[in-house]
């Protein structure tokens, strides 16, 4: 009775109707009803947002898997380094550390390899250039006349780049349109004018071939505007960027690389250039863009380290098969201690160009504190001339 009574003194009597009342149904009870069945009514738009939700999420989740690691241990085991400088090749391995990948200095005004370390990389047959093969595109564009550092090239109804930010800031699509603007035919032509598709080095023991397409790569996998952009379709190696980026650096003379073994060699160093490009005229118009990217765009991480020497160059970040490459080709504008790096890494998650880039800075850091940058620090034989004061040393 006592049961019974509790029961009925927790419902509210004036909350039921009549045939509730029958039923023992509250108020309450008939919302939740009522809810279920407008939820039910509104079911396709409900589904399809929570489908369209789900998506938004999974791909907001998504991430790359690599399969590469970007770390390494022995990097530097086999490389041949008696013939080469020991202060370059000290600050190369000290700025790459553990990173999986390789750094490639050259001395523009020869074409001689002042330090190549992890030398089965640098030799390999090379990776896709990524943005990096934004410079050769520029250097075609502007040789043919299709633009000029001031020209800007519609990215949107609202949007127009420059020559000079869409290096700055490697921008895929100024590039796709100035690829397909060129065509297929002169990108190649150009291409292997400076270097590309051949080997860079002259004997260089154990140097592969990149690879160049004959012909255009299938518009399922973007044609000639991604060549242009991130070079979709291309191998190159990192002697190849560096023969490219000493030739802008030293105003057009595209050397063969040389790699000398012994210091014998290098006191009988020849020069062997391999031919003269005509890029003069329109290299300062390449350079404000290069120097851009050091100063404001996407290898201002070189700015982390070093900042009292004129930087110029260009990063590349793609991803292939699981690895992903991390690319920085660059020179030091200056008068003195003149020199070309290339960094490549391979591997994972924290391998991209902007840390290529921070490591080059860390490399022109460890040159300029051991004065590499000071004129009349040490000596070297210059080919063709009498031993001669220069930075760097090259004993």
């Amino acid at each position: 009775m006592l049961e019974a009574s509790g029961i009925a003194a927790s419902v509210n009597p004036r909350a039921l109707t009549p045939h509730s009342k029958a039923r023992g149904v509250t108020e309450n009870q008939h919302a939740k009803k009522r809810m279920r069945t407008l939820a039910r009514s509104r079911a396709p738009h409900s589904q399809y947002a929570a489908t369209r939700y789900s998506s938004t999420h999974r791909r907001h989740r998504y991430y790359e898997r690599f399969s590469t690691s970007s770390f390494a241990s022995d990097i530097t085991e086999g490389d041949v380094t008696a013939g080469e400088d020991p202060v370059v090749r000290r600050a190369a391995i000290d700025a790459l550390g553990n990173m999986n990948g390789t750094v490639v200095a050259i001395e523009p005004t020869s074409g001689r390899v002042l330090a190549m370390v992890n030398q089965k990389l640098a030799l390999s047959s090379g990776a896709q250039p990524c943005s990096t093969i934004k410079l050769s595109v520029a250097l075609a564009a502007l040789s043919e006349g299709v633009i000029d550092k001031e020209t800007e090239v519609s990215l949107g109804s609202r949007s127009r780049m420059n020559l000079t930010q869409a290096l700055a800031h490697s921008n895929n699509a100024y590039f796709e349109a100035v690829g397909r603007k060129l065509g297929f035919e002169k990108v190649s032509y150009y291409a292997h004018q400076f270097g590309l598709g051949e080997l860079a080095g002259y004997r260089i023991p154990g140097e592969q071939l990149g690879a160049y397409p004959e012909e255009e790569i299938s518009p399922k996998l973007g044609g000639v505007g991604k060549m242009c952009s991130f070079g979709e379709g291309i191998s190159m190696t990192p002697l190849q960027l560096g023969a490219l980026v000493t030739a802008i650096s030293n105003g057009g003379t595209l050397y063969y690389l040389q790699h000398p073994g012994s210091p014998e060699q290098v006191a009988s160093f020849q020069p062997r250039v391999k031919r003269h490009l005509d890029i003069e005229p329109v290299i300062p118009e390449l350079s404000d863009g290069m120097a851009g990217a050091v100063a404001y765009g996407t290898a201002r991480s070189v700015r982390l380290n070093f900042n009292e020497e004129s930087i110029l160059g260009k990063t590349g970040t793609c991803s292939r098969a699981g690895t992903r490459f991390g690319w920085f080709a660059s020179y030091a504008n200056t008068d003195i201690g003149r020199i070309v790096t290339v960094v490549f890494l391979r591997g994972g998650r924290p391998t991209f160009g902007p840390k290529a880039a921070e490591i080059a800075g860390r490399m022109y850091r460890n040159l300029y504190d051991h004065n590499f940058f000071v004129a009349g620090t040490s000596a070297i034989f210059t080919p063709g001339l009498e031993k001669v004061s220069t930075p760097g040393a090259l004993q």
